[in-house]
């Protein structure tokens, strides 16, 4: 009798290594999954960091590129405004002097008082664009919309 309890204990634990035999293979072959998946997403988390990296200086430039451009748009307005006010000068100068009116027929006096009208008109207007950019958006894109703040950039990222 304590022969047959004998056997039919170790056949149980004969079962027993067996089944823990295989869930051990099973959690091997799960830990090798998790493994390749962690590998593809370093994979994938390096990529994304490269294009980032790559995305920020493009930002950077793009953010360089802007200043310039406005500054330039800037001493461009400036200048043009230098220049009508001269020339709407030299259209007083020519208006105000006897000799200037008598030199000019009545079409080129007609001419030049609607050149400085406009000219006065557009040179004294607060904040003038220039009529070359089509500004419809401005609201959109007007450069008075655009945030120079530079913080979000510092975030330390973790």
């Amino acid at each position: 009798e304590q022969g047959l309890q004998l056997m039919e204990l170790s056949g149980s634990v004969e079962e027993d290594c067996i089944r823990i035999a295989r869930c051990f293979e099973a959690t091997r072959q799960r830990c090798c999954r998790l493994e390749q998946d962690g590998r593809r997403a370093r994979e994938q988390l390096a990529r994304v960091e490269a294009e980032r990296t790559a995305l920020e200086v493009k930002l950077k430039h793009a953010r360089n590129q802007l200043e310039v451009e406005m500054k330039k748009r800037h001493r461009a307005e400036a200048e043009l405004e230098k220049q009508e006010r001269k020339l709407q000068l030299v259209f007083e100068l020519l208006m105000r002097e006897p000799w200037g009116s008598e030199a000019l027929s009545r079409e080129q006096c007609s001419v030049l008082s609607a050149l400085a009208g406009r000219c006065l008109g557009a040179a004294l207007a607060p904040s003038r664009r220039s009529s070359a950019v089509d500004e419809s958006c401005q609201s959109l894109l007007s450069h008075l919309d655009i945030s120079y703040d530079r913080t979000e950039d510092d975030v330390v990222r973790s």
